[in-house]
């Protein structure tokens, strides 16, 4: 008897405690949405690289374009300033040459011209809302840093043309050389080393309606990232390519990396489109969007027509050095740099945290 009693317990506390796990099941599910997971394209990194060469194929380029500048210098706090957008003319030419025009739209007046030839870059502020006080030819090396030199072209209740003003506050800290690799990507070669891998990003498209299933996706991306090696045989990454996978295989994005591993130029491809009325420059974007971390600023560039884009023309070198037609008071950023840091007195070696052992053998 007491056997048959256990075991009917033993029987009725399972039971219990199914019931238990069953109504708790009830309990918790509940319908929940959830990013759409859309289908992939598979692709080996030989198509990758050959999608990366395709666009290299761009040898030079003149367009008329809509610029559109943001200053991200509080994006910490979550907030970004927004300015017009400018008429900009672009003519781009391996290796590294640009001639960047910009100028207010309607009254199509000249607020700025610039040019890099790859080593060195020039810009004329032609406009500053009336004063003068900013118009000046500028001149200075590509890699050089001249965070020290930075000056706020701020209105100071002068009068003038407040869009002029607005125009020259966002585009006069620009640096051509930014968007030459944005426009003219370089190809892959045997001197670097190539990985590819993959990434899935959950993104919300605000073009679709909220309800929309399509509203909130998870897009899946190949990475196809570039090496170099440098002289103590350590492998430093330079470039970073993002292929959209959805729908076929597409450059969305590339990044540039610095000597650091720190990432220079974040680039992002718009939608695809045809350019010139050849019918040879087929699916390329539309539209190109270059983001500048260390400067905190973003600019879009639109192409106006892009059936009048004008590809594959040989321009003369002397296209992107530009000179001092209108007699501007002249700034040489490296000399004024140079004068800076001569007066700028040396640290301390004591007030260095650990100076010495930062650089003792190991």
């Amino acid at each position: 008897m007491f056997i048959k009693i256990s075991s009917l317990q033993s029987y009725l506390l399972i039971f219990i405690f199914a019931a238990g796990l069953l109504s708790g099941c009830n309990i918790v599910k509940t319908e929940s949405k959830t990013p759409t997971l859309l289908k992939t394209e598979n692709a080996a990194q030989a198509q990758l690289m050959s999608e990366v060469n395709r666009f290299a194929r761009v040898a030079s380029m003149r367009a008329k374009m809509d610029l559109k500048f943001e200053d991200n210098s509080f994006a910490q706090f979550g907030s970004k300033e927004v300015y017009r957008s400018a008429d900009g003319e672009v003519v781009v030419q391996r290796p590294a040459n640009i001639l960047l025009k910009v100028q207010v739209p309607v009254i199509k007046t000249d607020v700025a011209q610039m040019t890099s030839d790859g080593s060195k870059f020039r810009v004329a502020i032609l406009q500053d809302g009336g004063s003068g006080k900013y118009k000046k030819f500028v001149m200075g090396t590509n890699d050089a840093d001249y965070s020290k030199l930075q000056k706020d072209l701020s209105s100071n209740g002068e009068n003038g043309s407040a869009a002029i003003k607005q125009n020259v506050n966002a585009f006069a800290s620009l640096r051509p050389q930014h968007f030459t690799d944005a426009m003219l990507v370089r190809p892959t070669d045997d001197d670097h080393f190539y990985t590819q891998s993959t990434i899935f990003q959950t993104e919300e498209d605000i073009s679709q309606p909220k309800k929309s299933p399509l509203r909130s996706v998870t897009r899946g991306y190949y990475l196809l990232d570039e090496f170099s090696k440098g002289d103590n045989g350590q492998l430093m990454i330079s470039r970073r390519f993002w292929f959209d996978r959805v729908g076929g295989i597409r450059l969305a994005r590339q990044q540039l990396f610095d000597n650091a591993g720190e990432i220079e130029s974040d680039i992002i491809y718009g939608r695809e489109g045809n350019l010139t009325e050849s019918g040879e420059y087929k699916n390329l974007p539309l539209r190109v969007q270059v983001t500048r971390l260390k400067e905190k600023y973003t600019m879009s560039l639109t192409y106006q027509t892009p059936e009048a884009v004008t590809i594959g023309k040989t321009y003369p070198a002397a296209a992107f050095v530009l000179e001092n037609t209108w007699n501007l008071e002249e700034v040489d950023l490296d000399k004024k740099l140079q004068e800076v840091m001569a007066q700028t007195p040396p640290q301390p070696v004591s007030t260095l945290p650990n100076a010495a052992s930062k650089f003792q053998p190991r």
